[in-house]
């Protein structure tokens, strides 16, 4: 099977199990039904099928008064701005000025966002002075689409703020991989007292973030006087990751460095991440055929996982299904779940990125 086949039948599963307004957590703007519906957005844009776009669409309304304000999403919380993205698209196709409602309340949020002493985005209020790897997907593209459509270059150097202390603080210098958070405050049971670090570097984590360079360097005005930075930085972490695929899957672990503890697993949602990445990566400049090898192990090795109910459905699993900051065993022992929407929203791009990029006619 093809991967724009493997994304459709994804797409009409999740479709089948639940009406939009029924994605869960129900009745929340929330990244969960974000980064799926992203990724559905992504298909939506290859196929044309109107029947993705009216989907998506459905979930936004369902979540919307009539002037376009959000029902309900937790305003301290990075997690719950991440949605906004399909927001902005979706006015630039639709030009209803109620999906600006959200993008503008989001914009003045993300302007005044609580940080450490040195300017870091707390992930959010309950978690002072965390930085968290993820947050820079939950945020970043989010900040310079806002910057693009309401004029507001500001954002552009915010974001490159978050970038350079994550480089600073966070990337262990030796591997080249990121650590999953910083705690500025140093206050947090689960970091490292001296550091402020977390011990693991977590496969979503670094996902994300990998994403977030390429996406943010797209999305950037060309002349932009940092944009090349964004490129450079996800290219070194792809670079980083390559050692880490297992030689027989193509996949990476749970935990990405740690290939040799026999407890630690293969983790799904970071290893269709990983691909997405470097399938955005090759797209925007000629790169080495390695990675495309790289990609089409790791593709297929995703696929191995694979598996199909009784209807055709499609079944995606080994997901993690998310973490707060956590020790080696404890994110070992995180439960694993089927058709997660973080798992299907990696899934989906990984399918999208593959089938621009890498498949062959």
């Amino acid at each position: 099977m093809k991967s724009l086949e493997y994304a459709k039948c994804a797409c009409d599963t999740l479709i089948k199990k639940f009406e939009a307004k029924d994605l869960p957590p129900v009745g929340r703007f929330h990244y969960h039904q974000g980064v799926f519906l992203l990724g559905m957005y992504e298909v939506y844009k290859i196929t044309k099928n109107e029947k993705y776009f009216e989907y998506i669409d459905k979930w936004l309304l369902s979540n919307m008064k009539p002037d376009g304000s959000i029902i309900y999403f937790e305003s301290d919380e990075l997690d719950d701005m991440q949605p906004t993205s399909l927001l902005t698209e979706f006015y630039k196709i639709k030009g209803d000025e109620k999906y600006l409602t959200m993008p503008r309340t989001a914009m003045e949020l993300l302007k005044n966002w609580k940080t450490n002493a040195e300017g870091g985005f707390w992930h959010k209020d309950m978690f002072p002075n965390q930085t968290w790897l993820d947050g820079m997907y939950m945020a970043g593209p989010l900040m310079i689409r806002l910057g693009n459509l309401f004029d507001e270059p500001g954002l552009y150097d915010t974001v490159y703020h978050q970038m350079k202390l994550f480089k600073e603080h966070t990337l262990d210098k030796s591997s080249g991989l990121y650590y999953h958070a910083w705690d500025q405050s140093k206050q947090s049971k689960e970091v490292d007292p001296k550091t402020g670090l977390t011990s693991c570097f977590w496969g979503r984590s670094i996902g994300w973030f990998v994403v977030a360079m390429f996406e943010i360097y797209e999305l950037l005005p060309a002349e932009y006087i940092h944009r090349e930075e964004f490129f450079e930085t996800g290219k070194m972490l792809v670079d980083a990751l390559l050692p880490y695929a297992d030689k027989e899957t193509g996949l990476w672990k749970q935990v990405v460095d740690k290939t040799e503890k026999e407890d630690n697993w293969d983790e799904v949602s970071c290893s269709c991440l990983f691909v997405y990445a470097m399938s955005k990566m090759c797209s925007l400049k000629p790169m080495d055929e390695k990675y495309k090898l790289c990609a089409q192990k790791a593709f297929n090795g995703v696929s191995d996982t694979l598996t199909f109910d009784s209807e055709g459905g499609i079944e995606i699993n080994r997901v993690c299904i998310g973490t707060g900051l956590c020790d080696y065993k404890g994110y070992i022992e995180r439960p694993v779940s089927t058709n997660d929407l973080h798992g299907v929203g990696a899934f989906l791009l990984m399918c999208a990125g593959f089938c621009n990029v890498f498949e062959e006619e």
